[in-house]
C-alpha cells in the first residue's frame, strides 16, 4: 500500500486532536534533539504535515529563523498549514514557509539536502516498512535528524473498564495494519530502520490523557476507533454498536478516562567522521 492510498484525514478531526497532540508530545527528545540541530536558518521539512500542528507546537519552541518546508498530498490541507504557522520563533527571529506537495515514497536524501531537520507528527503508523526505512534511509544519507511524535502503539486504556474493551482494541489494531501497514508496530519498525541506517534512536511515551474536559474528542476518538474495528470485523456488528452507545454516553457525562497511548522517536544520525571523504 503506498501512501498516496491512505484515507484523507479531515481538517475538522486534526483541529479537534490539536490539544491533545501538543500535551502529549515529549518535550524531553526536544531537549535531546536541541545540540544537534544545524543552522541558522534551521530548515525543516514536515512530512505529512496535515493542518500544521506539528509545526505549530515545535516552531515557536525554537530559536533564530527557521525555513519550514511543509509536505503533504492534500493541496487543501497544505494551505491551511502554511497560513496558520507561526510567523516568529521564540527569540523573535523570522519563520519562512514553503510547501511541497507530493507523496512521501518519493523521498529521497536530495529532497533533504541541507536540513536541519525532518519531523512528523501521527504518521508513522500510516505507513509502510518500505515507506518508514525510505525515510530513515534518506535522513542517514543527508545526515538530518528526526523527530517522529505520536505513533500509536496499539494500547488504549480504558477507566472503568467493559468486556468489550480488549475485542474492540485487538480488531482496531488489525485493522491499522491492513494492506502492509506497519500500523501499532510503527515504533518497533521505526527504531530497527533508523538504527540499521547508523543513527542512534530514542523513544518517549506520548500519551493521549483524555478526561471529562476532553469530551468532545473522546467521543471523535471512539466513533473512529469502534468503526474500524467493526470495518475489520464486521461480525461485531449489533455487540459493537451497543458498545459505542454505553461509552459515547459516559463521555458525554464526564464519567470516562480513556488514555490512548503513542511513542515520539528521536533518531539522531551517526556524527560524520573526520576525513571520511577522502
Amino acid at each position: 500500500m503506498k501512501t498516496t492510498d491512505v484515507p484523507r484525514y479531515t481538517p475538522d478531526w486534526l483541529e479537534l486532536r490539536e490539544g491533545a497532540d501538543a500535551a502529549a508530545r515529549s518535550p524531553e527528545l526536544l531537549e535531546a534533539l536541541r545540540p544537534r540541530l544545524s543552522g541558522p536558518p534551521l530548515v525543516i521539512h514536515d512530512l505529512g504535515c496535515g493542518t500544521g500542528s506539528m509545526g505549530r507546537w515545535l516552531a515557536p519552541r525554537l530559536s533564530g529563523p527557521q525555513l519550514w518546508i511543509l509536505h503533504d498530498r492534500d493541496p487543501d490541507l497544505l494551505d491551511r498549514a502554511a497560513v496558520r504557522m507561526p510567523r516568529a520563533a521564540t527569540d523573535g527571529s523570522r519563520i519562512t514557509i514553503a510547501t511541497a506537495r507530493g507523496d512521501l515514497s518519493r523521498l529521497t536524501a536530495s529532497t533533504l539536502d541541507g536540513a536541519s531537520l525532518v519531523t512528523a507528527s501521527a504518521l508513522l503508523d500510516v505507513l509502510t516498512p518500505e515507506e518508514v526505512d525510505g525515510i530513515a534511509a534518506a535522513c542517514a544519507e543527508a545526515e538530518c535528524p528526526a523527530l517522529l511524535a505520536l505513533s500509536v502503539v496499539g494500547r488504549v486504556e480504558l477507566t472503568p473498564a467493559d468486556p468489550m474493551d480488549a475485542e474492540i482494541t485487538e480488531a482496531f489494531n488489525a485493522h491499522q495494519r491492513r494492506g502492509g501497514l506497519v500500523g501499532p508496530n510503527a515504533m518497533a519498525v521505526a527504531s530497527e530502520a533508523f538504527a540499521r541506517h547508523g543513527a542512534t534512536v530514542r523513544t518517549h511515551a506520548s500519551p493521549w490523557v483524555l478526561g471529562a474536559e476532553h469530551s468532545a474528542l473522546t467521543a471523535e476518538w471512539l466513533r473512529g476507533w469502534v468503526g474500524a474495528a467493526v470495518e475489520h470485523r464486521p461480525e461485531l456488528g449489533a455487540h459493537a454498536e451497543a458498545y459505542l452507545r454505553r461509552r459515547l454516553a459516559m463521555a458525554a457525562a464526564g464519567a470516562l478516562r480513556a488514555v490512548v497511548h503513542h511513542h515520539d522517536l528521536l533518531a539522531l544520525p551517526a556524527p560524520r567522521m573526520l576525513g571520511a571523504a577522502a
